[in-house]
């Protein structure tokens, strides 16, 4: 598909009621929206299938759903840094953030370098893209050594005095999603969280006490990876 067909395709399923519904029901403010819901995106994604050269005139097109579509369509091997920190910087809603966090950086070569590097900038969701990034990390890379988690909960440990819901919010999921990844790390987060939950910030205890209420759970969904040791 071309970009002009692509685009066509966007606005005729666009709809500014879904604009409305979007801001009011989860809070996603955006400029130059259409009003397409992800779904649709994502089927639009699958019969285009990735395509670099596509995904960045996309995005080029200053479309909120077509930048969304770039995220869908970039193979998460081929970015650079130049590239991550350029559509970092134009994120104005957790759901373009998590879309790019999760579809993309979190697979991407650059993922551990920059979840640590976004992880004390000072921009909502340039730094909610630290942690959605790790979230998704936690499944992206099966292999990983648990050592490679552990370097993290520092950082999650500092960002837990942050009381912005879009922050908070990520850096509790990223501590879940830890926790969530084998028998050792979910007692290693447990650990941790404790530890958060002792900070004499708001949302530090919130963070605290939502991970434990997951990760305490009997029947916890425990990922086992990596497989060959935890499921050898």
């Amino acid at each position: 598909m071309t970009i002009d067909a692509i685009i066509k395709e966007l606005e005729a399923l666009g709809n500014p009621e879904k604009v409305a519904f979007k801001q009011q029901k989860f809070g996603i403010i955006s400029k130059n929206a259409l009003g397409i819901y992800h779904k649709d995106l994502k089927e639009i994604a699958k019969r285009v299938g990735k395509n670099n050269d596509l995904a960045k005139a996309l995005f080029e097109t200053n479309i909120y759903e077509a930048r969304l579509l770039c995220s869908k369509l970039f193979k998460p091997k081929d970015v650079t840094e130049d590239l991550m920190e350029k559509w970092l910087l134009t994120f104005e809603n957790w759901e373009i953030c998590d879309s790019f966090s999760m579809g993309l950086f979190s697979k991407s070569p650059f993922a551990i370098s920059k979840i640590i590097e976004w992880s004390t900038r000072s921009a909502v969701f340039e730094k909610r893209a630290s942690f959605a990034t790790l979230s998704s990390y936690c499944m992206a890379d099966k292999k990983a050594a648990n050592s490679v988690f552990e370097q993290f909960f520092p950082l999650i440990y500092q960002a837990a005095d942050d009381e912005r819901i879009y922050v908070k919010k990520a850096v509790n999921w990223a501590l879940r999603s830890i926790g969530k990844r084998n028998v050792d790390l979910n007692q290693r987060a447990i650990e941790e969280a404790h530890k958060i939950e002792a900070l004499a910030y708001k949302s530090a205890k919130w963070i605290a006490k939502d991970a434990l209420r997951e990760l305490q759970q009997e029947k916890v969904n425990i990922l086992d990876y990596p497989r060959a040791i935890y499921r050898p």
